[in-house]
């Protein structure tokens, strides 16, 4: 793939060092950054032949193939529809707009437009996160129950974040939308999202979006997803998972402490990890961080589905979708209720009930829990299905 790189921050040269750094011939051949300065050093840094500060100069660009959005929130309607004028394929970093509207308007333009649009939402691609998909896809959980994530760090790198206009929220739309889309997917994501309840706060930086906050999201299944986000955390980027099911659960740790623990006294020591606040003391370093963090296999699956002409795991659609979310956690945290999810768009299951989760024991009575105790008996607890009453069965040997 030739690709035109739109930003040239934090985050466009995380997305350059992960498609240049594999054995796949994509290569960034057009970078737009706002600054001069900014788009010359991005340019000499990983060896692209053009440079420019008109965005819509990198994307019309005729070698380019596709266009990946590195940009502030603000800014990623105007770039999409200048991808949607030229017929080029596109990509965009999270999240997809500033709110729903935004983000319809997009998924509505790329859609009309024909072109191919993909959502880089780079959690749902982290190795930990894959293998624990397959074990949920493949029913080693049972119904999944509960779906929870967190990201917490100190803050964003970028001024444009702590500015509400730009960005258009705080940490729920900064954090909060990697943790919907992975519980999302853990869940099902036809499976639709009715209600939200949050608390937000701002706690303790100085600005006018929150910078703290903590929601439930109820499924029309019966799932609960949970999102914790925080830009008042210290000691670094913390990125946990958990999910329940009927038959099991599953714990994932993907950042801060992952099994690679380093103590220095800062000797010799330069960058640790993203978000890291010391390089002295006890390190928690990544051994890859881009792999780890997903982007590596993000890109693959992503240039995979353009070349085969196939939709790609993550669309505008569900960056869409995250945004009602997230639009309806907002609501929430203003009117302290639980406030509904308004999507106008919805394109999975619908009438979707609790599935049964009664366990037949005999013909009058359903099984509550089954154990096996310390001393080694069996013992039963059932429930009348005429009385409703509870007892208990207890055998004297397992």
């Amino acid at each position: 793939m030739k690709i035109a790189m739109l930003g040239s921050g934090f985050i466009g040269r995380f997305y350059a060092g992960s498609i240049q750094g594999q054995r796949r011939p994509d290569r960034i051949i057009s970078i737009y950054s706002r600054r001069e300065e900014s788009a010359r050093k991005f340019a000499d840094d990983y060896g692209c032949e053009h440079w420019t500060t008109n965005m819509e100069e990198a994307i019309a660009h005729p070698e380019v193939q596709i266009v990946c959005i590195a940009l502030p929130n603000n800014l990623h309607e105007a770039a999409v529809h200048l991808c949607c004028k030229h017929k080029k394929a596109v990509i965009t970093t999270k999240p997809l707009g500033r709110n729903a509207v935004e983000a319809r308007r997009m998924l509505e333009a790329v859609e009309s437009a024909g072109i191919f649009a993909g959502y880089l939402e780079d959690l749902v691609y982290t190795p930990k996160f894959l293998r624990a998909y397959e074990s949920v896809k493949n029913g080693a959980l049972g119904r999944i129950l509960w779906a929870k994530s967190r990201e917490t760090h100190p803050g964003p790198h970028s001024d444009w974040f702590w500015d509400l206009e730009q960005a258009g929220g705080g940490c729920i739309l900064d954090l909060g939308c990697h943790c919907v889309e992975i519980a999302r997917s853990f869940i099902g994501k036809d499976i639709r999202p009715l209600e939200v309840m949050c608390w937000a706060d701002t706690q303790v930086k100085p600005i006018d979006a929150e910078d703290h906050a903590i929601g439930l999201v109820k499924y029309e299944n019966g799932a609960i997803g949970q999102f914790e986000v925080s830009w008042t955390f210290r000691g670094g980027m913390d990125l946990r998972d958990e999910v329940m099911g009927t038959e099991g659960t599953i714990w994932i740790n993907n950042f801060l402490r992952t099994g690679f623990e380093m103590f220095t006294t800062g000797k010799g020591e330069g960058y640790t990890a993203e978000k890291a606040e010391s390089n002295t003391g006890w390190l928690f370093p990544m051994g890859d961080e881009a792999n780890d963090l997903g982007y590596n296999h993000m890109f693959t699956e992503m240039f995979n589905a353009l070349e085969k002409g196939v939709e790609p795991r993550e669309t505008f659609y569900d960056g869409y979708v995250v945004n009602a979310i997230l639009d309806a956690a907002y609501r929430s945290a203003k009117t302290k209720l639980w406030e509904p999810v308004q999507l106008d768009i919805w394109r999975g299951r619908t009438g979707v009930t609790r599935d049964s989760h009664l366990t037949e024991y005999d013909t009058e009575h359903y099984l509550v829990k089954e154990e096996l105790t310390h001393y080694g008996a069996r013992k039963l607890i059932l429930k009348n299905k005429q009385t409703g009453k509870i007892t208990e069965k207890v055998s004297d040997h397992a």
